[in-house]
């Protein structure tokens, strides 16, 4: 009895440590083949999302971790993972060279560390917490290489601070230079995580050719990007079916697991939803949270737990062409769009389209882009595999989308980019 009460006295009157006795420690441990995360004493490879949404459907699958971009909302993200047995890869947003921030000012950067300090401080005895990840793509569209110096003074105050957690920052693709610089300036960094996409095939090699010689993680994978899809004749990207992106996740991931060596695991992107150059383009799920065919393809390598699967769209067409061909239109002329869809459990479907300007919101890097307001359409005729619209009476590019939903959150996506002239 008297255990019992002095437990429950210092649960509630020293509640720092009772979550002290929950960390959970993580480190690299070097093996005969490479390296390899130990978490609380036992092997672990990250299985992962970048987003903090639909946690409870990561975990059905399989998933074990997720990425962060900042510490925004931290304490109830690092509260939410930690009930569904999710560590967390927590994010520190350092400054862009892009968006304005000067490493050559001395006190922005002495600012920066230590609002990152009192980050560390506070979330480093949480028990979902596996690591930290020191900036996201700091060298996109950069000149100022001291942005590594900066990365290199976190890290190291990091590691005073936490010794318990090893320690990534991530880049935009990966290059030899970049490599030696933070080889150079950023000796604490443990962990080099890459964001890349259609290059991922490769990656495994060129992290060997370019020098890097500790463990890496892929920290964004997906489809193939937009800056390196084909285009349309008038200069917007060829976005692939949700059908198209879940083969390419597919192989993907079979290129991600064959580096059990030097590869500590991934983070699939995007986990949740948002407008980058389409409403669809990256994320895995729907804006209204419905699942496309990647967490199928997720469940496969992680879970293969039997699931309800989601429609396939097999093709898109407008006017008998498919997107590749650069379709113009007369103004107000009638649209017949044809596709083909296939359920494999037999699910009752239904089917929304919608009709969309063409993005003229674009960024770079993953920066907040306006959704573009859709347009009311007529729709002339509709089948079970096609519909007939009039098209706009305005001049100028468009995408018309499909989305195809079952009965269990599940949807298939495609859109169909074409031009009235």
């Amino acid at each position: 009895m008297r255990f019992i009460f002095i437990l429950f006295f210092s649960i509630y009157f020293f509640p720092s440590i009772a979550q002290q006795s929950l960390v959970g420690k993580t480190e690299i441990v070097k093996t005969d083949n490479g390296f390899q995360f130990f978490r609380d004493g036992k092997p672990y490879y990250v299985k992962g999302a970048g987003g903090n949404e639909y946690l409870d459907v990561l975990n059905s699958i399989g998933g074990n971790s997720i990425r962060t971009w900042s510490t925004g909302n931290a304490q109830e993200i690092l509260d939410e993972a930690h009930k569904y047995g999710i560590s967390v890869c927590l994010g520190l947003w350092v400054g862009h060279e892009r968006h304005g921030f000067d490493y050559n000012d001395e006190y922005a950067v002495k600012a920066q560390l230590e609002s990152f300090k009192n980050d560390i401080l506070k979330f480093k005895d949480h028990p979902a917490l596996l690591m930290w990840a020191v900036g996201n793509e700091v060298d996109l569209f950069y000149s100022n290489f001291r942005v590594w110096e900066a990365v290199g003074e976190i890290a190291q105050m990091i590691k005073e601070i936490d010794p318990n957690h090893p320690i990534m920052t991530v880049t935009a693709g990966i290059d030899p230079a970049e490599v030696n610089m933070i080889k150079n300036y950023c000796p604490e960094i443990d962990v080099l995580g890459i964001n890349t996409y259609g290059g991922i095939k490769n990656l495994s090699s060129m992290v060997k050719k370019f020098g890097w010689d500790k463990p890496y993680m892929v920290t964004e994978w997906g489809p193939y990007g937009h800056w390196e899809s084909p285009m349309t004749s008038w200069g917007v990207a060829i976005e692939a079916t949700s059908k198209e992106k879940a083969m390419f996740r597919n192989l993907a991931y079979q290129a991600i697991e064959k580096d059990s060596a030097l590869c500590l695991g991934s983070y699939a992107f995007l986990w949740g939803y948002k407008q980058e150059q389409t409403p669809t383009w990256y994320g895995i799920f729907t804006k209204d949270g419905d699942a496309t065919q990647s967490v199928d393809v997720l469940n496969s390598f992680w879970s293969k737990k039997e699931k309800n699967l989601a429609p396939i769209i097999n093709y898109f067409n407008l006017n008998d062409r498919s997107p590749n061909t650069s379709v113009k239109v007369k103004r107000k002329k009638e649209c017949h769009f044809t596709f083909g869809v296939v359920d494999k459990d037999n699910d009752s479907l239904s089917y929304f389209f919608e009709l969309m300007p063409e993005s003229n919101d674009k960024k770079a890097g993953g920066d907040f882009e306006k959704t573009p307001d859709a347009i009311s359409f007529k729709i002339l005729e509709q089948s079970v595999n096609g519909i007939k619209i009039k098209a706009p009476s305005r001049k100028g590019a468009y995408r018309f989308f499909i989305y195809v939903y079952d009965d269990y959150k599940n949807v298939a996506t495609a859109n169909f980019p074409f031009y009235v002239k």
